[in-house]
């Protein structure tokens, strides 16, 4: 109602069904929003309301500068006994993951590996698109192969377990998680398989590595064992110690970031 002179007058307002759908379009956006703000304000990996992303280890959150390196084994063996050498010759040792049809067709560098006192994880069966398998499909791969390494290598044989092409969805890390295994990535990649050249692999490694990190190399990359010795002396004149990932991470009390990292639970 508006005031015209001495007079009252009804002004009234017409508002269509279009303009109605946008108010209410509108309010229940603001909502939503709200809503996940509320509830998912500690949480950067939240995908949408209840659904949250589960990770791997990339990394380990660690007050000293304890780092990890890794070799994944799916292809050939030429440059396998010389790069245990090279971790030999600087009493390091680490962490091999395999796959089952490298240990069925090198049951002796399997042994050797062993020997040599590195720890040897789980990389899968056939290799495939862990993402792409269902649940029974994955402890199928995981539990065929660590039997055959807990028959070559014993004790050495851990309950590590890396997706190949570090593919993996919640399905993977529940799985593994429910099986007692350890779900590993990284978090320095040497893109060794790229074959860029020793440079190439010195600066990627050396220039990322920081305490608690899991560097990714290849048991058969063309350049593994000209670049490996130089990498390792570096990061060893900077004071970094070498363990397996088995020691590097924790076993209980944790929790895993956003990004991948392992950390500390307060008790």
């Amino acid at each position: 109602m508006i005031r015209d002179g001495g007079h009252y007058k009804v002004q009234v307002i017409y508002i269509t069904r279009k303009k109605i759908g946008k108010v209410l379009l509108i309010f229940c956006l603001v909502l939503i929003s709200v809503t996940y703000s509320i509830n998912f304000r500690d949480s950067s990996i939240a995908v949408f309301l209840n659904t949250q992303r589960e990770l791997p280890i990339y990394c380990v959150e660690r007050d000293d500068k304890k780092i990890s390196i890794s070799f994944d084994a799916a292809w050939g063996t030429e440059y396998t006994d010389e790069i245990l050498q090279i971790l030999e010759e600087r009493n390091i040792k680490c962490t091999f993951f395999l796959v089952g049809f490298w240990v069925d067709n090198h049951p002796d560098k399997v042994q050797l590996i062993a020997e040599k006192g590195h720890e040897i994880g789980n990389h899968s069966t056939n290799h495939p698109h862990m993402s792409k398998l269902g649940k029974e499909q994955i402890i199928k791969e995981i539990e065929t192969t660590q039997k055959k390494i807990e028959e070559l290598a014993g004790d050495k044989a851990v309950k590590l377990f890396r997706p190949p092409y570090g593919d993996y969805n919640n399905t993977l890390i529940n799985t593994c998680r429910e099986m007692g295994f350890y779900p590993i990535q990284w978090d320095v990649d040497s893109l060794d398989w790229k074959e860029l050249g020793v440079d190439h692999m010195y600066r990627q490694v050396t220039e990322k590595v920081k305490p608690g990190s899991i560097v990714l190399f290849h048991n058969n990359a063309k350049y593994i064992t000209q670049a490996l010795p130089t990498i390792l002396d570096k990061l060893l004149s900077e004071g970094y110690e070498f363990v397996p990932i088995s020691e590097l991470i924790y076993k209980d009390s944790y929790h895993i970031d956003h990004t991948g990292m392992q950390k500390k639970t307060d008790q």
